[in-house]
């Protein structure tokens, strides 16, 4: 044996454990970013990301996928409860710089997170336990998707709905091209175009949320929640119901939008016409339908343009002054236009 090969072998031996040490370190970061407990025959999932508003990442994706699966097996889960960590956000969405940083340098996360989203999106949209998403806080993007889906979504005076992607190069994925055209009148059409946000009870009123509790019972209605004994959907619903009587909080309030052109003339031309054409094909679809067409749609805005200079624009450099290609609606080819 020479003293090249015990080197070598010495080499790789570090360069395991290393990769164990790594391994075992970002799976212990996995575990603490979302968190599982059984309270009784509840089901609870907590989004543990306070600082970075509970945003969604893979590895979260990655956990709360086969838990769902496997609570919906288990004969002594009856309900799931998901809430987010903190006092600011339920989910403010994806892990949207790490995908521009992935989309920029070829890394196949700008396949995966959107495919693996999706599905978990699926799953919970044809889950067969009672649901219930607590979306007390900031709630876009991707906390809408593991929100929107459920059987019951609770709203109070602190929630904060938006699906603003046409701002950043983007759509209103993660099932936007279902549940928005089915809104009443053209609303989710609106909300889709301008990324309108929505506080509060509007969030009910709307149907985006089923029920809205004040934020001051919450902690007291998951306890109840929890106390059901192998509840029906309707069990829950009831409960959901006596809550939402007992909360007033702006209950006089009226249904408020304000003018929203300067709003469009931001948002990216290329997002906006791909956004019409999604939520107008999308009121005839199935969710599963739309999350194929979704899957598509978000590929392609990874090989284009639009979706990283919106996020260098609004989240990197903020001078929110993006410039986009084609920079209006009627936006040609340029020089590579067609020459009749």
């Amino acid at each position: 044996i020479t003293p090249r090969f015990i080197f070598i072998s010495y080499r790789l031996r570090s360069a395991c454990r290393l990769q164990r040490i790594q391994g075992h370190v970002m799976s212990t970061k996995a575990g603490s970013e979302v968190l599982f407990e059984k309270v009784g025959n509840a089901g609870v999932i907590t989004l543990n990301r306070p600082k970075a508003l509970n945003a969604l990442n893979l590895t979260m994706i990655r956990h709360i996928y086969p838990q769902l699966k496997k609570w919906d097996k288990d004969s002594e889960t009856d309900l799931v409860i998901i809430k987010g960590a903190g006092d600011k956000a339920f989910c403010a969405g994806g892990d949207i710089r790490a995908i521009t940083e992935a989309g920029k340098a070829g890394d196949s996360l700008t396949q995966d997170l959107f495919r693996e989203e999706y599905i978990l999106n699926n799953t919970i949209g044809t889950y067969q336990k009672p649901y219930v998403a607590l979306i007390d806080g900031i709630t876009m993007g991707g906390g809408v998707g593991l929100s929107v889906h459920g059987r019951f979504r609770v709203a109070t005076e602190k929630t904060l709905f938006a699906m603003p992607e046409t701002g950043i190069g983007l759509f209103p994925d993660v099932g936007g091209g279902y549940f928005l055209p089915r809104l009443q009148g053209k609303l989710g059409l609106f909300l889709a175009l301008t990324g309108f946000r929505l506080k509060g009870r509007d969030v009910q009123r709307v149907g985006l949320a089923t029920h809205f509790v004040q934020s001051d019972k919450i902690v007291s209605l998951q306890k109840d929640l929890v106390d059901l004994k192998s509840p029906s959907n309707s069990d829950v619903a009831q409960l959901l119901d006596s809550y939402q009587e007992q909360s007033c909080l702006d209950a006089e309030k009226p249904f408020v939008l304000q003018e929203q052109t300067e709003t469009l003339a931001k948002m990216s031309p290329t997002s906006l016409k791909l956004t019409f054409r999604q939520i107008q094909e999308g009121e005839r679809m199935s969710l599963q339908e739309v999350l194929v067409m979704e899957y598509r749609l978000s590929q392609a805005c990874m090989r284009g343009n639009d979706f990283y200079e919106g996020v260098r624009a609004v989240l990197i450099d903020k001078d929110q002054s993006p410039k986009w290609k084609p920079s209006t609606l009627s936006g040609s080819l340029g020089e590579r236009d067609l020459k009749l």
